[in-house]
């Protein structure tokens, strides 16, 4: 029988931008998903398809960055707090240890004080180096001096940030989740594949070498046909989870610039929580299910080269922490099928903020099972019905620091041109779950997904 669809599975032209807030908003659009209308996000039609590219563009850029051994790569961040401010200390450690020969030469930033600190920090820290501080990332973009940009904005701002930086021809290391929205991921698809660039999504999971080691026993039948799986990213604290510190100088004017904070979501009423803990809020964040999930679901859905999942179900709670618009508490299942709609798998994540105690990581098969829960090794273990046919085994894997090997992945790549390790159609298919499992929350439905037209209904 035909087996899941691959990965690699050409997509259509993204939706219809006119359409966003049904694939994403309750309001007004809740009308049309829940009454079961089967209206379809794909884009119909040569009039909507040319809609849809003056707002999302794309635009190839044949510039493929050829760098000499000894060359440094000039790279560049969006966004210097928060996440940002991780990964420019991280870069620079690498250049100080040196491990890899690199400048990090400009910092964009809507926030003046992350963006003066960021700039001061690349300064001490490279003696000799020229670098610049932007409020406009346009303007950092506009340079035509650089290699590459990490983009760590929040994930409202990851698709335009993205996508304009690979059409000035840089590569991109962008973090997860990929996007706010499913049609902004399918925008970043349709411009990674248009054009040269190298795309690497911050799912940092991907690097290890256990789910490796499974794709290529589940290549191989050494567990049967994979029946379901389950995974899950589960943390508690005593007060709530995403509460960043406030800093009571920052407003909007001379300090931030608010409006460009929004963007793309449009300008909403100043409030000093939404800027400092945003992840905490629906409009802004999915919460758990972006913020967290997409490590745990990333790796399995390459292991078992599944592709996006087609029916999504998702029920989520606010169990502790009441003040949090996001949930504290999410459960989620997800459903694939092949490419002549048999269901083939089934896997259930977890996610919580108030209670630490998770799930092991197994992909279950019809005749073994692998035992992912201890990184130090991977454990096939066979069904009772199957011991004398399949022998019980450990495979040694490698432990490590998943988001510098991430990193360095990705600079790698851009020095030799070979193919990253976490590629946009992954990013694509876990912003389907993401998009469908949050809906299925909000609105208290099933959704299905269709790969072949980008169709998305409420069931």
């Amino acid at each position: 029988p035909p087996g899941p669809r691959s990965m690699s599975t050409p997509h259509t032209p993204p939706p219809n931008p006119a359409r966003r807030r049904f694939l994403t908003r309750t309001a007004a659009a809740g009308a049309l998903a829940l009454g079961g209308s089967g209206l379809s996000c794909a884009t119909t039609g040569a009039a909507q398809a040319a809609w849809d590219e003056r707002l999302r563009p794309v635009k190839a850029n044949p510039k493929v960055n050829q760098l000499a051994p000894d060359q440094p790569i000039r790279l560049a961040l969006i966004g210097s707090g928060g996440m940002g401010g991780g990964h420019l200390d991280a870069l620079l450690s690498y250049r100080e240890r040196g491990e890899e020969k690199l400048e990090l030469v400009a910092v964009a930033e809507v926030c003046q004080p992350r963006l003066d600190t960021g700039v001061d920090k690349c300064r001490k820290r490279q003696p000799g180096v020229e670098v610049q501080g932007y409020r406009d990332y346009r303007e950092l973009l506009a340079r035509g001096d650089l290699h590459g940009v990490v983009v760590a904005s929040p994930e409202h701002w990851h698709a335009k940030h993205s996508v304009e930086a690979m059409q000035a021809g840089l590569d991109v290391y962008c973090e997860k989740p990929l996007t706010r929205h499913l049609i902004d991921a399918l925008w970043m698809q349709r411009q990674a594949r248009a054009g040269a660039q190298i795309l690497q999504v911050g799912t940092q999971y991907m690097m290890k070498t256990d789910h490796n080691k499974a794709k290529e026993l589940i290549r191989a039948g050494a567990i049967g046909q994979p029946t379901w799986s389950q995974t899950s990213y589960c943390r508690n604290s005593k007060n709530g989870e995403w509460l960043y510190g406030i800093d009571k100088n920052v407003a909007p004017g001379a300090m931030l610039d608010w409006e460009a904070w929004c963007g793309p979501e449009g300008v909403d009423e100043w409030d000093t929580e939404v800027y400092h803990r945003w992840r905490r809020y629906k409009k802004w964040s999915t919460g758990i299910i972006g913020d967290l999930l997409v490590h745990q679901m990333t790796p399995l859905l390459y292991a078992m080269d599944l592709g996006a999942p087609t029916r999504v179900v998702a029920s989520g709670g606010h169990l502790v922490d009441k003040a949090m618009e996001n949930h504290d508490q999410v459960n989620l299942l997800l459903e694939f099928s092949d490419e002549q709609g048999n269901q083939v798998h089934q896997m259930s994540i977890a996610g919580s903020t108030c209670n630490d105690r998770g799930f092991d990581t197994i992909i279950r098969g019809h005749e073994a099972d692998l035992l992912l829960g201890n990184e130090s090794k991977l454990v096939l273990k066979p069904q009772s019905p199957f011991v004398d046919d399949v022998d019980p085994q450990e495979f040694p894997c490698e432990t490590g620091d998943w988001q510098d090997a991430l990193r360095k992945d990705w600079l790698a790549c851009i020095r030799s041109r070979r193919p990253n390790r976490s590629q946009i159609d992954l990013g694509v298919a876990h912003m389907v779950a993401v998009e469908l499992a949050t809906r299925s929350i909000w609105e208290r439905s099933a959704f299905t997904y269709d790969p072949r037209t980008q169709a998305v209904r409420a069931v």
